[in-house]
Formats: C-alpha cells, structure tokens, sequence
C-alpha cells in the first residue's frame, strides 16, 4: 500500500495533484511587486501565504485564475473561517479584478469608524469610547463631540507604517492621501491601507474589501532581492513578526545612539 501511494506520488499525475491540493488548501507563493508595503514586505520579496488564516478560500487554478469549484458559499470560501482583525496584513483579490492579488494592512473592520486628518489615521472601533481608553495609550487618543477617536492606532505596533514627507497637499496630489470623512465599514468588510501610506493604492481610492475577496495572510518570505537582482539574505526565511521585531531594534538602537528617548 505504502509502495502504491509512495510510486503514485513520485508520478506526474501524483506530484501535480500533491502540488496544486497544497496551492489550493495551504500556501501560495506570492511576489511582491510594489512598495505599497515598504518597509514592512519590500519590492522583490517572495512570500509563502497562508491559505486556511480566514477559512479556505474556493480554490481556483494559479496564473489562469480558473475556480476549480463553484462558490458554494457565495463568499468566496469552500470553508468559512475567521476575518481580518485589526492590523493583520492580508493578502485579497482586488475588488475592482479579482484576477489581481494586493496586499495591505487591515485598519477598521465591519462596524468600526475610520478618517484621515493631514494624513493621521484616525479609528474609532466599534466597541465604543470604554474600548478605546482601556486598550489604548492616553496620548493617541483625541475626543470629537461624544466620540473617542485613536490617532494612527497601528504606528507604534509596527514600525513600517510611515508617511512621506515630499508628499504634500499642493492640489497636485490626490486628496484621498490627506484628508476623509468619516466612514463606517459595513458589515464583513475591511478598510485596507499600505504601510506606505503615501505611495499606496488602496481602500481610500476603490473602497472596502468583502471578506468574499479576503485569500489568506503573509506567513514567510522564502527569497527576496533587490532590483539589481541582489539577494537580500537579511530577508531570506523571516516571517513577518521577525522582521519588524528586526525594524523595530534598529530603531532603538539609533534613537538610543542619538540620544533619543
């Protein structure tokens, strides 16, 4: 038996069906192809995704996107799982195509409140004001009439998050990127920003993303190089968590050598 399955295994038919069952159900190789992520997951950078951190998305065959089943659930998922949480990075089909794969930082899920003033990131989750002051710091938080709002939630947690400073609002720039109203997420969707906020093509421009496009989460860059085709090793096997833990011990070894505290 053990025979049987080993040499059915080692044939074309088994190694492709072995290939494409791990594709469909556990990981998918990605390449990230733009800085809409930097610092955080950089140009050139190949990442394994997790395919089963929201359920199992219905399977469809890579680089033809062909749906191998049909969307039973009519959520894009063979089996439901968990949604996105606040801060995750998520890797979704673009909504606009969903033969298009994008990666970005979910901000605000169903329920909550999110804006932009001059560029700050404001969320007001929908767990309300007591929420709010009992998971975050006194400083981040700024009321507006009756609403507590956190400013820039995720900075702290994750260094890559940044702004550019050449980046200003001289009307030539898009208005998304500095200022919007007030929006509520509907219902089991996300707002999606890249941590390069400045340089990001994302939910401020086209709108929330249904949990039916959500595919799975980063879970280790496997290769990476630059756009000289240089390796960056320093990248090679690292998770997400491990890099920014990285980022994050730089930045305090030059504030410390600064004298920065």
């Amino acid at each position: 038996m053990l025979r049987k399955l080993y040499n059915w295994s080692s044939s074309w038919t088994g190694t492709i069906v072995i290939v494409l069952t791990i594709i469909f159900f556990v990981a998918q190789a990605f390449v990230i192809p733009s800085g809409s992520m930097k610092n955080t997951l950089l140009i050139g950078d190949m990442l394994f995704v997790k395919k089963f951190s929201y359920g199992i998305p219905t399977p469809r065959i890579p680089w033809i996107e062909l749906k191998v089943l049909p969307d039973f659930n009519d959520n894009g998922h063979l089996i439901e799982g968990d949604r996105p949480k606040r801060g995750d990075i998520v890797v979704f089909r673009y909504p606009k195509n969903d033969a298009i794969h994008y990666v970005k930082r979910a901000v605000a899920t169903g329920g909550d409140l999110v804006a932009l003033q001059n560029k700050n990131l404001l969320l007001h989750p929908k767990e309300g004001n007591d929420f709010i002051k009992a998971n975050y710091a006194k400083e981040d938080i700024i009321k507006v009439g009756d609403r507590l709002w956190v400013v820039n939630p995720y900075k702290r947690e994750h260094p890559g998050i940044h702004n550019d400073p050449t980046v200003v609002n001289n009307g030539l720039n898009p208005s998304e990127l500095f200022n919007m109203l007030p929006i509520k997420i509907p219902e089991d969707e996300t707002f999606m920003m890249g941590d390069n906020r400045d340089h990001s093509n994302d939910s401020r421009f086209w709108g929330t993303v249904p949990y039916k496009f959500i595919v799975g989460t980063p879970w280790v860059v496997y290769f990476s190089w630059d756009e000289n085709k240089e390796i960056r090793w320093d990248r090679v096997l690292k998770t997400v968590d491990s890099i920014e833990k990285e980022m994050d011990e730089k930045s305090q070894k030059i504030e410390h050598k600064e004298g920065i505290y």
